[in-house]
């Protein structure tokens, strides 16, 4: 059967984008939509060698879109992160880069007409609810086909841009602070650890770094010694934030985990020397069951949030939060390089927003003849 699909890059992270009327032709329901996108992805191969996956956490990604006009957001849109060498879709999680994907697409397909000078695109996850906006530059009405922007984690061009996330936060948990703390103590394979959970972006989880045992002075291992640890203390979060139930397997996308360590030279994933006084904070992160390349944008977004929580785990690293009604921008060391955050709050201190600068870009338009799951086990 074929699947008409188009593919971007959105940031660092490669997304296959669907229209939801051609995916209904196969999958009428939401229940069905899963093992359509895992036997278009060949999800069950490690290599994804049947299919339109990338191989990677990053370049294993859809998303479904629904123009909605006249309602809150200018679409509806419902992300998946497609297992590797595991069948199962998971679609309890967002992710930013892709949602940058989406709002380029939605001005180069025409659900939002280009405007002059700024198109601004506004976006809402399915799962969670939450409302994203996406600006896109369009100068006297033109569309948009490439750009010159580019990100740390990529040398290719795209086209600007500008991606914020909107409060209220806690829409998958009800709340910020899921546990009303801003560190809580996580069992770990028999060790304490002290965790900062928070829901914004997405839910996350976040280490002091030397706690967790984990050296941010180079960035280029890969973390093989520390991966139990850091899952585990995916699985612990994810039953204090009730994002699943005792009887419930952990799930690899959510709560995404990390650990931050303040400021310091390191090595970047590339082997160049980053210093200490280019960034607020050190971050590294894991995508599903490997460490990030980078650093998703959901996951940047828990890390700025939880920076402007006095005491926590990441404020702690990072020193002091924003004063009331005053922006910050926060400088973010990754593997890749340091990206930066701007955070924005209200007269009361709350955080309000948060902007990231990104890039995207379409690579392909395709129909994707979809081989039956019968013949991907095989």
């Amino acid at each position: 059967m074929g699947l008409r699909g188009h593919w971007y890059r959105g940031g660092t992270s490669k997304c296959w984008l669907f229209d939801a009327r051609d995916v209904a032709l196969h999958a009428p329901t939401r229940e069905d939509i899963p093992a359509l996108l895992s036997a278009a992805f060949g999800a069950a191969d490690a290599r994804q060698l049947d299919g339109v996956g990338g191989g990677t956490s990053t370049t294993s990604k859809a998303a479904v879109i629904w123009a909605t006009p006249g309602a809150e957001a200018d679409l509806d849109y419902l992300f998946a992160q497609v297992g590797i060498g595991d069948p199962t879709v998971e679609l309890g999680s967002n992710c930013g880069n892709c949602a940058t994907a989406i709002a380029l697409f939605a001005v180069q397909t025409g659900i939002v007409p280009a405007r002059d000078g700024m198109t601004k695109v506004r976006m809402r996850h399915v799962t969670s609810g939450a409302v994203l906006s996406g600006a896109v530059p369009t100068p006297g009405g033109h569309i948009p086909k490439s750009g010159l922007a580019r990100v740390p984690g990529s040398s290719a061009a795209g086209v600007p841009v500008s991606l914020s996330f909107h409060g209220p936060w806690g829409q998958n948990t009800g709340a910020l602070l899921p546990t009303g703390n801003p560190v809580d103590q996580l069992q770990v394979n028999g060790r304490t650890l002290a965790a900062t959970m928070v829901d914004a972006g997405a839910p996350a989880v976040l280490l002091a770094a030397d706690q967790a045992g984990v050296d941010l002075s180079s960035m280029t291992d890969n973390l093989a010694a520390r991966l139990p640890d850091l899952i585990a203390a995916r699985a612990s979060a994810g039953l204090i934030m009730g994002l699943r139930k005792p009887e419930d397997p952990p799930q690899n996308a959510v709560p995404k985990v990390g650990v931050v360590a303040p400021a310091g030279d390191y090595i970047a994933a590339d082997g160049t020397t980053i210093t200490a006084g280019s960034h607020d904070v050190r971050v590294r992160m894991l995508s599903m069951l490997a460490p990030h390349p980078a650093i998703g944008l959901t996951s940047a977004v828990a890390v700025a949030l939880a920076a402007s929580l006095p005491s926590s785990a990441v404020a702690n690293a990072a020193g002091q939060p924003p004063t009331a009604g005053s922006p910050r921008v926060l400088r973010i060391g990754t593997p890749a390089g340091v990206i930066t955050a701007d955070i924005i709050t209200d007269d009361t201190g709350a955080v309000s927003e948060v902007a990231l600068h990104r890039a995207a870009r379409h690579i392909a338009t395709a129909d994707i003849d979809v081989a039956p799951a019968a013949e991907l086990s095989a």
